[in-house]
């Protein structure tokens, strides 16, 4: 493929660091490569390959022949040159690697410049990619969780492109992933197209064959049957768990473990990294399931890698090492105990329906305890879908006979699905127990539960949620009785007072920075300094509501609760890791 002067003269600068448009030819092009001088003064007496590349050094070995650093003598560049040995090797697999490398030209693809023969040994000539392996980065956490969205994203767009060409790549695995150095070359390259199957043509394996690496297949390819897109995919979702969870979750301590993982369901990924968006870690976890049909596709998790990239931590080594030793006992069934927020959940939705099928409308069909325990049970199971049956239901309880109270109730319960849209659905029935706290004067004590959320955004939406279910409560606790059946007179005289005052909206604030500050202040390190980081934040909390709301005469109180509980909490994390 001829390459145009301009882009030669910016691919040239960039690699080889000098501008090769003047007529003066580089004498070395390659000194970037860091190799030894006597390596470069030596070159000019060895013999070319394929009479234009002339080898430098070694780069890498493996089962598959050895790649080289070389000098394209006719075009004055540096490329990467694999040789495959005819001796020992079968050359069928270098010229499948050729062939399907041929049929791609994308930017998140390794080029091929060349493919060529002598009677030693088969060569296979591509771009030269100044970088480092994805399982590099990953071992040495130099990754962020955005860089690591973003990498699979290249790489479902390259694997796009190579399914429209008819080419399964079948070995997507981190050391197959090359990311750059220079930005300005690509945010990840695939590599190794060694196995692909290239649809149309002969099969490189038989039925019944395997190949691939077994920690990243999938299980139909490991069964040897035949695997096409999906099997990609899941590789690919394979490698995005492990860059994102510290592990691989098929791996086990040695290819017998291994191979009894593969094909079983996997942990959810939000189990490990309870941090990172709900439909991301769903769809990652959906791209490894068993069958191939259940998986989606690329464009699928696409969609959910770049929806969730603005939302995903940019500082490296999000994760922690405490939490990869925790994660490498993955094939265990159990995980180290923590609070279940499904029962948070649960108590929620329990204390939520107990409240309204009591005081709030007319005569209700089941008694309260009852209607409790099933709007928990549900909430705990299936705790998204059964918030939003519950809040219909609710509202569509009320509306008749209780119009007024149906507006409030619905103006205190609008805001969750806004607020923690990509939150875990069991944080939906939680700001509900704030309610009845605050009937015994802890309603603050809400802030020690939802500030052990681990995202930054969801412990400030949980915390300003809290505060609000706090006044909703208040407000349909005291002076209902004028309005309940009438829904503008409740907008005038229950709505718009707290809705148009700003200390309401002020101490939810200060809600919404307590919890998110809560972190800061008991860390679960030690028991001494935890006290004291929970004296401060516990006294800033109730001064900050004191001020603003005058009338919450037990914020003091429930400050205090709220720092104890938020020791307990953590000390008791912390004894469970331990």
């Amino acid at each position: 493929m001829p390459v145009r002067p301009a882009t030669r003269c910016r691919v040239h600068v960039r690699v080889h660091g000098q501008d090769p448009c003047p007529p003066a030819r580089s004498r070395n092009p390659v000194e970037t490569a860091e190799q030894p001088t006597e390596v470069i003064a030596g070159r000019a007496s060895q013999a070319l390959v394929l009479d234009r590349y002339r080898l430098v050094r070694r780069l890498g070995a493996g089962g598959f022949g050895v790649v080289w650093l070389a000098h394209d003598e006719q075009l004055d560049r540096a490329v990467a040159l694999k040789r495959i040995g005819v001796a020992g090797q079968d050359p069928s697999r270098a010229e499948r690697e050729a062939l399907a490398a041929a049929r791609l030209a994308h930017s998140g693809i390794v080029a091929l410049y060349e493919a060529g023969r002598d009677d030693d040994a088969v060569y296979l000539v591509s771009e030269l990619v100044r970088g480092r392996t994805l399982d590099e980065l990953i071992a040495q956490g130099e990754l962020s969780d955005r860089d690591v969205l973003r990498i699979g994203v290249a790489l479902c767009d390259a694997l796009e492109h190579a399914h429209g060409r008819g080419v399964v790549h079948r070995d997507v695995k981190p050391g197959n992933v090359i990311v750059p150095d220079e930005p300005s070359a690509g945010v990840a390259k695939l590599t190794d197209f060694g196995i692909a199957r290239v649809l149309g043509d002969d099969a490189l394996t038989r039925t019944g064959d395997v190949v691939g690496t077994l920690a990243y297949m999938a299980p139909e390819q490991a069964e040897g049957r035949q695997s096409g897109d999906a099997a990609d995919l899941y590789s690919l979702a394979i490698v995005l768990y492990e860059a994102l969870a510290g592990v691989n979750p098929v791996r086990g301590r040695g290819p017998a473990a291994t191979a009894r993982r593969v094909g079983a369901r996997l942990p959810p990924l939000g189990r490990l990294r309870r941090d990172l968006p709900l439909e991301l870690c769903e769809a990652i976890d959906v791209a490894v399931l068993p069958r191939p049909e259940q998986r989606g596709t690329l464009a699928d998790l696409r969609d959910a890698l770049n929806d969730a990239i603005r939302e995903v931590a940019d500082e490296a080594g999000a994760v922690l090492a405490s939490r990869t030793e925790a994660v490498g006992r993955i094939g265990r069934a159990a995980m180290p105990s923590r609070p279940s927020d499904r029962a948070l959940a649960a108590c929620g939705a329990a204390a939520l329906t107990a409240s309204a099928l009591a005081w709030l409308g007319p005569e209700p069909l089941l008694a309260p305890g009852i209607g409790a325990a099933i709007a928990g049970l549900a909430c705990a199971l299936l705790p998204r879908m059964a918030w939003v049956a519950m809040a219909v239901l609710l509202l569509a309880w009320l509306a008749q006979p209780a119009g007024g109270i149906a507006i409030v109730v619905a103006v205190a319960v609008a805001p969750v699905p806004l607020l923690l849209r990509r939150a875990r659905g069991s944080w939906w029935s939680a700001p509900a127990v704030a309610a009845p706290l605050d009937v015994i004067g802890g309603g603050a004590a809400w802030l020690a539960v939802c500030g052990q959320a681990a995202r930054p955004w969801h412990r400030a939406a949980l915390g300003a949620l809290g505060w609000w279910a706090v006044v909703a409560g208040r407000v349909l606790g005291h002076g209902r009785g004028a309005w309940a059946d009438d829904p503008s007179r409740a907008w005038r005289e229950g709505v718009e007072p707290i809705v148009g005052d700003g200390r309401v909206l002020a101490v939810a604030g200060v809600w919404a920075l307590a919890a998110l500050a809560l972190p800061l202040f008991v860390r679960g390190r030690a028991l001494g300094p935890d006290l004291a980081g929970a004296l401060v934040w516990g006294a800033a909390l109730a001064a900050g509501t004191q001020a603003l709301a005058p009338d919450m005469g037990a914020a003091v109180l429930g400050a205090t609760l709220a720092g104890v509980v938020a020791v307990l909490i953590r000390a008791s994390r912390a004894s469970d890791a331990a």
